[in-house]
């Protein structure tokens, strides 16, 4: 027997996470002098929270720290059960290397516990599909160190193609200049961006208006997924639905035999990307 955990930057919901049988740990945010629990929407007012990114509100967030991880990890250690956390992207958040700290000030008491610690260099549900992927071979009877080879091996593989409708956030922080945030909002322009080997955002293309930048998106998934790795899609959103059953609708036309799962942005990751962030999220022919 071993337990899987992940973070909340996995914006898997908490209900498939628990019918999964996967612990996670909540994310933190700051808004309007007020903290809030990122905790997959157990409790937190999601819509509420799209309105607040509406009116361009500020939210802030920090990563977990080391004594937050040892509450976590420590009760495994102490009931000798075997423990995989699967992490958001070490190329965003400093949380990782807390993580790997914890693990070490845990081993000083328990020397013999076993910890895995896999730094997916992914975010939202490009880490989300690889915890549900290992939930499901955890199902399958697979063994832990299957299931950690198959994430370090494939993690490499996985695509995220994502745009923005409000560069301001973007600019905010500090992904884009004030002055490209100025005059990509007067000329309509929309980034492409991606996840990077290092697992950090990088622009790498721009289109002319919201729709085009959901064909470029979709193209590039299409272009590169590879659907015998796992032949199952990943859409996440911030809000606009129109986008979304517009993005669900093209996936239809195209991937007829492809299952598609689409769950909100969470509120950590919708604080970086605003209102109207569309995110795909697939397998890819090759290593990034």
């Amino acid at each position: 027997m071993y337990q899987l955990i992940t973070d909340a930057c996995c914006d898997v919901p908490a209900d498939v996470l628990n019918k999964l049988n996967v612990a996670y740990i909540p994310m933190t945010l700051d808004l309007d002098g007020k903290q809030y629990d990122d905790d997959l929407g157990q409790t937190f007012d999601y819509q509420w929270f799209l309105e607040c990114l509406k009116e361009n509100k500020q939210p802030t967030t920090s990563q977990i720290n080391v004594g937050q991880y040892l509450s976590y990890f420590k009760p495994y250690a102490q009931q000798q059960i075997p423990l995989l956390y699967v992490a958001f992207s070490s190329g965003l958040s400093g949380s990782f290397s807390s993580a790997l700290q914890a693990v070490e000030i845990v081993k000083e008491d328990y020397p013999h516990a076993e910890i895995y610690c896999v730094d997916t260099k992914g975010a939202s549900l490009g880490e989300g599909m690889l915890v549900i992927q290992a939930a499901a071979m955890q199902q399958a009877n697979h063994s832990l160190q299957e299931v950690v080879a198959w994430l370090e091996t494939y993690k490499e593989h996985v695509r995220s193609w994502v745009t923005v409708d409000d560069l301001g956030h973007l600019e905010r922080g500090g992904r884009i200049s004030k002055t490209a945030a100025a005059i990509g909002g007067l000329l309509n322009i929309k980034p492409i961006i991606h996840v990077d080997t290092e697992g950090k955002l990088q622009t790498i293309g721009k289109a002319r208006g919201r729709m085009k930048a959901l064909k470029t998106i979709l193209d590039a998934t299409e272009k590169e997924f590879d659907l015998t790795i796992l032949n199952q899609l990943y859409l996440a959103h911030s809000g606009d639905e129109e986008s979304v059953s517009y993005v669900l609708e093209q996936l239809a036309q195209r991937l007829p035999d492809t299952p598609v799962e689409h769950f909100p942005l969470g509120p950590t990751i919708a604080s970086h990307t605003g209102y109207g962030c569309i995110a795909l999220f697939s397998m890819g022919k090759t290593a990034r």
